[in-house]
Formats: structure tokens, sequence, C-alpha cells
């Protein structure tokens, strides 16, 4: 058998593997459906209201006018916001790329040349000939949209830029959340050195009693030296307690867009308390039109079911059309003349027939691409409703925790005034003023740290629940894209 008939079946099974058809490519994601994500047995038991939903000023249910200040200057001078800015506008210039491309485009130009020939250019074969050649031309090319490629890619482009805009909002959401979250912190952080410097006068009192029952001879040297370490460890409490309020405030004044120096000239925020927890009536449903990382998510689906038809289009047949015309002269000779006019017309048409595989790992890519923002989009999703679930779960254990906290905090206060009476008459014992000493203490600090985890936590459900985004025309139009891809 000859060499290459043998050989004919390898050939024919190569130029096979590379014939450029997109069969048996396809995607694989599939978006959750909100609404079989349960969540009714962990939100049992919370009040609903179709009013629950944040307001777009949501901070100003803290209401605290000091903060509301402190998020303007933020949303105003915030460099993560002027990044996510920078990032929309991107994609807002790749839209009039993408659309660009879909038009026909008109070349116009002209130059002089002056050249010399040498010997071996000049055709008379003498040389030293020099010549001016004019020239003017124009050139038209116009490629037809056959498959819609060209327009998928457009609402591709459409589709990233929403997605930026809508992350664009969302940055001004986290931005608000954490400079609230921040100043809340910094609230604590004062709470805790007022403890802090209530903590040491207590301890000074009690030292000086040690003292004068110490030189009468009531208490042994022991005591009273337990004391004086009881007391230096409260000042050195107090010590870390004002670093706290330092690292506080420039935490804040970092995200204020500021300098560290800006935390001198913070005001002292309030103990904001948010108020009773709600939730809305209409979750989950609404909730994917409410969240704009959900919003987001959902417009990079569209953008990437467009990419698809992008990539598939280009094994199609292709048609192009050019057309040039201008006109190009020696000097000396009538520049328009009939002798010097040129032009060229006509279609062009395109099929990929074997490119080695690429057109199909291209469809394979945009395929998996889908595929990930799907998954993103799922990924979102069931975190939306996680946290949901969590703060809400995280506030009603909390909002115990304070009433209990409260009791034993009131109970401390009282055993620790009877404890000192005593201990100041003579008829009390030593240890035990000591024992309610700390108790106190700790049942403040107790306190303070749950009141600041519930507004915390209270921050974190407005942002959970959106933030009062409200989506525009096209956002809400493509809540209703159906993200499942049907090629």
């Amino acid at each position: 058998m000859p060499l290459r008939i043998r050989f004919l079946p390898l050939f024919c099974s190569f130029v096979l593997a590379g014939c450029a058809l997109p069969n048996g490519l396809h995607t694989e994601g599939h978006a959750l459906n909100a609404d079989t994500l349960h969540s009714e047995r962990t939100l049992s038991g919370v009040t609903l209201s179709n009013a629950a939903w944040p307001a777009k000023d949501w901070w100003n249910s803290l209401r605290d006018p000091q903060l509301a200040i402190l998020i303007q200057q933020a949303l105003q001078s915030s460099p993560d916001l002027q990044v996510a800015d920078a990032r929309a506008r991107q994609a807002s210039a790749a839209v009039l790329s993408a659309q660009a491309n879909r038009m026909p485009t008109l070349d116009a130009g002209g130059n002089f040349t002056r050249e010399r020939l040498s010997e071996v250019q000049d055709p008379l074969g003498q040389g030293g000939e020099v010549y001016s050649v004019r020239e003017v031309s124009a050139s038209f090319n116009y490629t037809f949209d056959l498959w819609g490629g060209q327009r998928a890619a457009w609402e591709a482009a459409v589709g990233r830029a929403n997605a930026s805009e809508v992350d664009r909002r969302a940055a001004r959401l986290t931005l608000s959340a954490d400079v609230a979250r921040a100043y809340n912190s910094l609230g604590q952080a004062y709470a805790m050195q007022d403890l802090a410097q209530s903590d040491l006068e207590r301890t000074r009192t009690m030292l000086n009693l040690a003292q004068r029952r110490f030189q009468a001879g009531l208490d042994s040297k022991f005591q009273y030296q337990q004391t004086e370490s009881l007391e230096a460890a409260a000042d050195s409490t107090l010590t870390d307690a004002k670093e706290q309020v330092r690292a506080a405030g420039i935490r804040l004044a970092v995200l204020l867009g500021q300098g560290p120096d800006r935390a001198l000239s913070l005001p002292r925020p309030h103990l904001i308390a948010p108020e009773a927890v709600s939730l809305p009536a209409t979750l989950p449903a609404e909730l994917l039109g409410r969240r704009p990382d959900l919003v987001a998510a959902r417009w990079r689906v569209e953008a990437a079911s467009k990419d698809i038809k992008v990539s598939r289009t280009a094994f199609y047949p292709n048609i192009n059309l050019t057309a040039a015309a201008g006109s190009q002269s020696l000097a000396g000779f009538a520049p328009l003349g009939n002798p010097s006019r040129f032009y060229s017309f006509g279609p062009a048409i395109s099929l990929p027939i074997f490119d080695g595989g690429r057109l199909r790992a291209d469809l394979a890519s945009t395929n998996a691409g889908y595929d990930l923002a799907v998954a993103q989009y799922n990924q979102a999703l069931v975190k939306a409703l996680g946290d949901i679930g969590d703060t809400i779960t995280r506030l009603t254990s909390l909002n115990v925790q304070i009433e209990q906290q409260e009791r034993a905090r009131d109970i401390a206060k009282d055993s620790w005034a009877n404890a000192m009476q005593r201990y100041s008459a003579g008829v009390g014992n030593y240890l035990d003023a000591l024992s309610v000493q700390q108790q106190l203490i700790q049942s403040e600090r107790q306190l303070a740290s749950l009141n600041a985890q519930r507004t915390d936590t209270a921050i974190l459900l407005m942002q959970a629940l959106g933030g009062g985004f409200q989506p525009s025309d096209s956002s809400t139009a493509a809540q209703n894209v159906a993200v499942n891809q049907a090629y």
C-alpha cells in the first residue's frame, strides 16, 4: 500500500479535529431560584412589614446628625468611590466602542511625495530623476452583521456597563455602612474609656480606704498590696482604652478619605441605638432587585450569554464590503484628470474551515465564562439570604442578652454599694468587696460591648437588605431575563 494512502486516515482525522464547527459545546450553569432557598423557619417570629425595606438614607434611622454628616463627607471624597466611578466610566466607554464597531467606516487621506530614483529604480536605467507624486484618496468599509454577532457584542458591553454602574452604587452602600460601623466602634471605644476611668476612680477610692485600714492595723500588708496592684492594673486598662479611641478615630478618618490627623477633630459619637427590628414581607422575592450585588451579578450573566452568541457567529460565513477611490498624479499633470483617477469596489466573503480548533476553544472559554457568571450569581444569592438570616438571629439573641446583662449589672451595682458600706464600716470582708467590684466592672463592660454589637449588627442588616438601593428601569429589565442559557 502506498505510503500516502496509509497516512490518509491520520491526515483526515487531523483535518476533522480542526474543522470550525461548534457542535458538542454547551453551557452547564443553572441559576438558583430564590424561592427554593428556604429561610422561613430561621426568620420565623420576626415582625414583617412592607415598609421594612431600608430607605436610601437609612443611616438617619440611627438618629445621629453627626453620623449623617460624616457619611456625606465620605461619599464625596473617598478614594474607594473614585475607583468605582472610574471603572463605571471605563465600562461606558466600552459600550461606545462596541457600538462604533457596528458602524461603517469612511477614511480620507492625502500625501505629497518627492523622491529621487536610483539607476536600478528608474525604468529607463538612467537614474537621478526627481519625481513629485500627489495622492488623494478615500476608503469605505462595512461588515454586514448577518448573524447578530456585532449586536450581541454591543449588548454584552451594555450589560457590563450596567453591572459597573450597579457596582458603583454598591460601593456607596458598602462605604456608608463601613463609616457607620467605624463610627459605632469609635463610640464603643469612648464608652470603654469612660468605664476604665470609672474603674480607676473606684479602685483609687478603695486604695485610699485600704491604706487607712492598713495604717490602723485593721488590714494586712498583703491586702493593701493587692489593692495597690488592682489600682495599677486599672491605670493600665485606661491607657489601653485611650489608645483604642485613637486607633478607632484613625480608622474612621481613613474611610472619610483623609489623613490620620482628621481623627483629632472628630466629634465624640453618641451612643447610637437601632430601631426595633422588622423584615420586609416580600422576602425573598424582591431581594433580587433590592441588593445591588445581586442585580450586578444578573447583568453579568446576561452579558456572558451575549458573549456566547458572539463566539458562535464566528463559525458562520461573513460578508465585508470595501470601496476606495482617489487620484494619484505626478507634479505637472492634472491631479483630477482621467489618467490619475483610481477606484476599487467589491464584497468579500469569508468562511472558517480549518483553524486548528481556535474558534472551538474561544466558544468553550465563553461557555465557561457564562457558567462562572451563573455560579457567582448563585453564590451571591445564597450569601444574601445567609447574611439576612445570620443578622436576624444575632439581633434576636443580642436583645435577649442585653436584657439579661442589664439585670446582672443592676444587681452588681447594688452589691458593690452594699459591700463598700459594710467594708468602710469595718463589718464587711475585704475579699467580698473586691469580688463584687470585679463583677460590676465585668458587667458594665459586657453590657457596653453587647450594645455596640447590636448597633453593628443592625447596620449589617441594613446593608444585607440592599441599603435603600432602587433599581433603574434597565436594572429591573435585567431581573426578567432568563439566566438559564438556551444554547
